[in-house]
């Protein structure tokens, strides 16, 4: 089992806003490259999204299932297919997309207990959460060329000292995807 982290993220760390939904000034920079950068399994999920479940927070998971359940691709079949498990406290109802549920445990010991590969995407207080919990195993990061001098970084200033080794490094249309994982000493990979 690995916890894998997907973000699309700017030059200089930011991961708010990249679609513009939230409205921010800078908001829907990773969207402006056109659909051929962002479309499809860009994150290079595989089997991993085949065989392992989603973890979204409430509000990446309400805007998700406003856009995928619609439609009928192949990545989108497999994005509707996937088990979603929801970090919310507030969500009364998961039919709007399928195979999703809250999760009825604390947010680290779900993550502990699941034996499939889970996959982030977005909901980066989630990411932060599991990032303290040192429960992070690679990060898949779609690097846009775009520099905003503000907003959410994945990477927070007083963050734990993490050393990650470069997997991949290839272009995906005007971004560039990089694999990144860690070696652990401490918990059996």
């Amino acid at each position: 089992m690995s916890v894998i982290v997907i973000q699309f993220i700017t030059l200089d760390g930011i991961v708010s806003d990249p679609d513009g939904s939230g409205g921010t000034p800078g908001g829907g920079w990773a969207f402006r490259h056109g659909p051929e950068t962002v479309a499809g399994d860009k994150f290079k999920l595989g089997s991993s999204l085949d065989d392992g479940v989603m973890l979204l927070g409430r509000r990446t998971w309400q805007q998700f299932s406003q856009l995928w359940p619609g439609r009928t691709d192949p990545f989108s079949t497999r994005m509707n297919a996937v088990p979603k498990l929801v970090a919310s406290r507030t969500l009364p109802d998961t039919s709007a997309w399928p195979n999703s549920k809250v999760i009825d445990v604390d947010l680290v010991e779900a993550v502990e207990r699941e034996r499939r590969d889970v996959i982030i995407t977005g909901s980066l207080s989630i990411v932060h959460t599991l990032m303290a919990a040192d429960l992070i195993d690679e990060y898949r990061l779609l690097t846009f060329p775009t520099i905003l001098g503000g907003g959410e970084r994945l990477f927070p200033e007083g963050g734990p000292l993490t050393h990650l080794e470069c997997q991949s490094a290839e272009a995906a249309g005007a971004a560039v995807l990089t694999r990144y994982a860690r070696q652990r000493t401490d918990r059996p990979a």
